[in-house]
């Protein structure tokens, strides 16, 4: 017979989850969301066949698929009714159009409709309900789910794995999670353990370049500043390059998950030339605002207030000084994690979880086979090559093409030297195996953040903006509340869409409305605190996809590098406020 322990209904944690699933349900089911509308205005292109279009999501759309604005089902009553009844809308997006009262198509005006949706407060209950419970039981498997749960209770889907799990697992984004994370970052990996290329790389910077823990680390910084696309692609590249040579020297991986993770979404918004400026112009637009009325104007901007970035600069400054040893204040479990590693070898804590195995280095190489220094070096620098290369050819970097041209290379490379496909496979499939753990918190961290975002936490931290009586405080305070959505969602880019295009219209408003001397410097001190906010946030989330990446390709557990990256990184948030609103108080 089945015996229940006792001590399983004490758990604290399990208490947590069980208020907050309650809570869920009872705010759910009596309190309705409130709804807001908003419109962005669409400029009327006209082809080569004279047919004229808009351009949404990145696609033409014919001008005659949009409705009158009267007839849209997306007005704050429509949707009210609609939830009072029990149901949904089909869309929250809608391609629009205004008549004006004199009539004639010629002054017809197009808009995109969105409809947001917040329960106030109770809407940061998903994210909250999976961070507590991680910092709680250090089992982000468990957590997350308790989170998405939750979530799903409160917005009244109760079949959790068909309303919520299947759609959010079965799309491109978790779809492209699974290809390059499991299949070919796993693939990659195993393929360099299998021919000891990662150790051979190792072997050859210890014998050139290294010569302790310091130089070992400084690599490790240097191959951040290095890989500056930033995000997952930098925490990959690095983590994975550097771990075996930082093993070697005792380097603790709370040390180099910290270095790698410092030095992925800082380095981007300061090193610029990616991605990043393209996506995030996107919703820098305010009208009236000439130096924001182009794309060309608005990536100008975004350069322009690079040297205000002011928390990158310090987090990336104080990596450095972490990684040479100088760091005056450096927190105290780092400095024990640092103390640990060097005296005993212990890497990681005596009760750490790492998201990956260990590095299987040459125990697994055939017997026969030489490893060489090329077979890591060459898909590294393909990989690299193909990232950067499509990125100027095509505006994105193809970090699909990228590592599947790498693990493509590094196979025919170990064929060549005398290695047989069977144990080719058997290489792929034991570097998947060891990164399933990290894959499966990555599709958890997804599904939670696209929740986080339906209920609409982002938007309601953002309202609260309006209350504010000196511009002053206005950079520190979108700061704080980009950092509070990142942290809860896991993800920078889409807390870039929630506050730059509420943040950067108040703060136009309030440089007119105070008479400031310098209204675009106000404009970029806030759009750097945005900015920052959101990387600040997603770096040091539990939840964050580069927060999970770095952990798992360091070897290092979870909630370790969290709590030891955390110290360091409000160091640098504190100067970071200071300095912002120091300018604003003096400069504007």
């Amino acid at each position: 017979m089945m015996s229940w322990g006792a001590s399983q209904f004490k758990s604290p944690a399990l208490w947590v989850f069980l208020t907050a699933f309650v809570a869920a349900i009872i705010v759910g089911v009596r309190t309705p969301p409130t709804w807001t509308v908003e419109q962005t205005p669409l400029t009327v292109e006209t082809d080569d066949l004279g047919s004229q279009f808009v351009v949404l999501g990145g696609e033409q759309v014919d001008v005659d698929t949009a409705i009158p604005l009267a007839d849209s089902p997306l007005t704050v009553d429509k949707l009210s009714a609609l939830h009072r009844e029990g149901g949904m809308p089909k869309s929250v997006e809608q391609f629009v159009y205004e008549q004006p009262q004199a009539g004639g198509d010629q002054g017809k005006q197009y808009f995109q409709q969105f409809a947001y949706r917040h329960w106030g407060f109770w809407s940061f209950l998903p994210a909250l309900t999976a961070i507590v419970l991680c910092w709680m039981t250090k089992e982000p498997i468990s957590a997350l789910l308790a989170g998405i749960v939750v979530g799903a209770m409160l917005i009244g889907e109760f079949n959790v794995l068909g309303g919520v799990l299947i759609p959010s697992i079965g799309t491109k984004t978790a779809a492209t999670i699974l290809v390059l994370y499991l299949w070919l970052l796993g693939g990659l990996m195993g393929v360099w353990a299998k021919t000891g290329a990662s150790e051979a790389f190792a072997d050859y910077m210890a014998a050139h370049f290294v010569r302790g823990p310091r130089s070992a680390k400084l690599v490790a910084w240097m191959l951040g500043v290095i890989f500056f696309q930033g995000g997952s692609i930098s925490a990959v590249l690095v983590g994975t390059t550097v771990r075996p040579l930082a093993d070697e020297e005792n380097v603790s991986h709370e040390e180099l998950s910290l270095i790698v993770d410092a030095t992925s979404s800082p380095i981007a918004i300061l090193l610029a030339f990616n991605a990043w400026p393209i996506y995030v112009q996107a919703f820098m637009g305010v009208i009236g605002v000439s130096y924001l009325a182009t794309e060309t104007d608005r990536v100008a901007f975004f350069f322009r207030a690079i040297p205000l970035s002011f928390y990158a600069i310090f987090s990336v400054l104080f990596t450095l000084l972490i990684a040479l040893d100088k760091h005056p204040l450096l927190p105290k479990k780092l400095k024990a994690a640092r103390q640990r590693a060097r005296e005993t070898g212990q890497l990681n804590a005596p009760t750490a979880e790492p998201l990956a195995g260990d590095d299987p280095g040459y125990k697994f190489v055939p017997a026969g086979y030489a490893p060489n220094i090329l077979d890591f070096v060459l898909p590294l620098i393909t990989l690299l090559t193909v990232a950067v290369g499509t990125y100027y050819l095509y505006g994105s970097p193809e970090v699909l093409w990228a590592f599947g041209t790498a693990l493509v290379l590094a196979a025919i490379m170990a064929w060549l030297k005398g290695m047989n496909l069977r144990q080719i496979i058997t290489a792929i499939l034991d570097g998947q195996k060891g990164v399933i753990l990290g894959s499966v918190i990555l599709l958890l961290a997804i599904t939670i953040g696209q929740l986080s975002q339906d209920v609409g936490g982002g938007r309601y931290l953002v309202s609260l903006l309006g209350a504010l009586q000196w511009h002053w405080l206005l950079p520190g305070t979108a700061f704080l509340i980009a950092v509070v959505i990142a942290f809860s969602t896991g993800t920078s880019w889409a807390t870039f869409a929630v506050t730059l295009p509420l943040v950067l219209p108040l703060a136009h408003a309030v440089a007119i409305n105070q008479n400031l001397a310098h209204p675009e410097l106000f404009m970029s001190i806030c759009f750097a605190a945005c900015l920052n906010g959101g990387v600040f946030g997603d770096q040091c989330s539990p939840i964050s996809d580069t927060t999970i990446l770095s952990s798992m390709c360091t070897g290092a557990d979870l909630m370790d590098h969290v709590t030891t990256q955390i110290p360091v990184a409000m160091q640098a948030a504190f100067l970071a406020l200071v300095g912002w609103t120091a300018i604003a108080y003096f400069g504007v």
